[in-house]
């Protein structure tokens, strides 16, 4: 008898906590993100110089992104998604028209995975669009700030053609950077839930990362006299301008859009051997280590919202939480 008790007993503990899991699924919502992305880094950009956030991206390099992910409503005000993404960044100097990054001649490719997570802080909700009264349409708009951490591979062409070549091990700037790394992606989106299953949203996000290598590119030209052919064609690619001499300044060259601009000489974006004087400065300036590279990410999302208990739950287990009794009603008779 103590036996049965006793079973009945752990039975009633175990299904009083699956329960509590399966009553909660209501507050979960599972989905995929589809979109575009792009990145702020030292390469391709537009006219001028390096500027911060979206001034010197260039929206041609965009490329695509894809993920998964999964939100738990915590209360009215509060989320906690958390998501895997997969994206591809790009730039090229030859897609510039400053003078500088044309000069230099340096492209990048980088497939990247992202492993992220965040809290979501709701700014507005709607729970009846429209007003009409039949709560088939709801709207949240909503903010974010967490933590991701990513896998990047940065890979290169020589002079835009052929194979592509993984740079990280190749070591371009005498550096040994990591190809994992930290990032704290930030933004805001929203979505529309209908009739309280399907969620419709839009996602955009900025990642601020610790590192100035997602495009291989960062500080200066370092001497690769040692490395094979290969290595030297990456790290350094002004050689490849048609008709520029690398010792002289003044000479045009053509971008990809068809624009003419005067390429510096080898002294701004270039490697010599020569120790630097007032006019031919030791640099050897290959990026800008004072800014680290950033990207971001736009997407739309679709989820679907798991809400209520199962069958199997209410059906074989409505015991423990004790059935509504329904009598027939009296009157009352005074």
């Amino acid at each position: 008898m103590q036996l049965r008790s006793f079973k009945r007993a752990c039975l009633t503990a175990l299904v009083i906590t699956l329960g509590g899991t399966m009553h909660a699924q209501y507050l979960w919502d599972v989905g995929v993100h589809l979109g575009g992305s792009n990145y702020l880094g030292e390469m391709g950009g537009k006219e001028k110089t390096r500027r911060d956030f979206v001034w010197d991206m260039k929206l041609g390099q965009t490329r695509w992104a894809l993920g998964v992910f999964g939100r738990r409503k915590l209360n009215r005000s509060w989320s906690v998604s958390a998501g895997l993404m997969y994206l591809r960044i790009q730039g090229a100097d030859a897609l510039s028209t400053n003078p500088a990054r044309v000069g230099r001649n340096l492209n990048f490719r980088n497939d990247m995975f992202e492993l992220y997570a965040r809290p979501e802080f709701t700014i507005y909700q709607d729970n009846d669009v429209g007003g009409r009264g039949r709560y088939r349409l709801d709207f949240r708009l909503f903010a974010y700030v967490g933590a991701a951490l990513f896998y990047q591979a940065p890979k290169g062409q020589i002079d835009r053609q052929g194979s592509f070549y993984d740079l990280q091990p190749l070591e371009t700037e005498g550096v040994h950077y990591s190809k994992f790394g930290f990032g704290v992606p930030m933004g805001f989106g929203f979505h529309f839930t209908k009739n309280r299953r399907h969620r419709f949203g839009f996602d955009l996000g900025w990642r601020l990362t610790f590192t100035d290598y997602l495009d291989d590119a960062s500080t200066k030209y370092v001497d690769l006299s040692g490395a094979d052919p290969t290595t030297q064609d990456l790290a350094n690619q002004r050689p490849f301008l048609d008709d520029v001499d690398p010792n002289t300044s003044g000479d045009q060259v053509q971008t990809a859009d068809g624009t003419i601009v005067t390429v510096p000489s080898i002294y701004q974006y270039g490697y010599w051997d020569t120790p630097g004087t007032d006019s031919k400065p030791s640099e050897n300036k290959r990026g800008d280590p004072t800014h680290n590279d950033n990207y971001l990410t736009m997407t739309l999302t679709y989820s679907y919202v798991l809400k209520g208990q199962s069958n199997f739950y209410r059906q074989r287990y409505s015991w423990i939480r004790g059935k509504k009794r329904i009598g027939r009603k009296s009157r009352a008779k005074f």
